[in-house]
């Protein structure tokens, strides 16, 4: 078994009587991932050095963006405005028992 998110994509098809406009997966829907902790946001913040931080793994970024759905990329961390808000830091992985 792959440790991939997208495991369960299924493959794009277009709609009946409808040519395809590109070939590729659709990914799977991804739930909210629950907040359990509140990180304050300061200028340095980037979603790899947080997931370092938080869980000793870069490659978990995507936890917390998944966490706070409010942001569309990690690249709105660098946005000056967002210092001294807000983010929720989600657990490393899903509760047992999860779907």
């Amino acid at each position: 078994m792959s440790a991939s998110r997208y495991d369960q994509s299924q493959a794009f098809t277009a709609p009946p009587g409808e040519a395809p406009r590109f070939k590729g997966l659709r990914p799977r829907a991804i739930g909210l991932a629950t907040g359990v902790l509140e990180h304050v946001l300061t200028t340095t913040d980037r979603l790899d050095l947080l997931a370092l931080h938080y869980y000793n793994d870069t490659g978990l970024w995507w936890r917390i963006l998944d966490a706070n759905p409010e942001r569309l990329c990690g690249a709105d961390l660098t946005d000056p405005a967002l210092v001294g808000s807000v983010i929720l830091i989600p657990a490393a992985g899903e509760p047992e028992g999860a779907p």
